[in-house]
């Protein structure tokens, strides 16, 4: 017989998963797409090489300057992607990492305050 007992689904949860899902969706199209212009790229060069069209070292020098302007550029797109994703946090009112870290430094504050007390009393 199967269980047909299901676990409550928080409704906070609920919203999360659509938007988490679609950023895990777009993250991974683009580490996919960046693999694949990072193998096209190498392929291109070499086969330049090959051709003698570029020499090895002139072929090298391409290969870093275009890995460093795509680093740059990744760089820049990764910025953008969490200050979007902190906006959409913020606008579900989902506490960031920072706002749980300043919660726990507080709760230790109050809780070294009342062992305090306790001892003084």
């Amino acid at each position: 017989m199967e269980n047909t007992e299901q676990t409550p689904i928080d409704p906070a949860d609920e919203g999360r998963k659509p938007i988490l899902e679609a950023a895990r969706n777009v993250l991974l199209a683009g580490i996919g797409a960046v693999s694949l212009a990072q193998n096209e790229m190498e392929d291109f060069v070499n086969r330049l090489i090959e051709r003698g069209e570029i020499a090895e070292k002139d072929g090298r020098k391409l290969m870093e300057d275009i890995n460093q302007r795509r680093k740059s550029r990744m760089k820049k797109i990764e910025d953008r992607f969490e200050t979007r994703i902190n906006r959409i946090l913020e606008r579900l009112d989902i506490p960031t990492r920072a706002d749980v870290d300043r919660l726990n430094d507080h709760i230790a504050e109050l809780n070294r305050k009342i062992d305090e007390l306790k001892t003084n009393s």
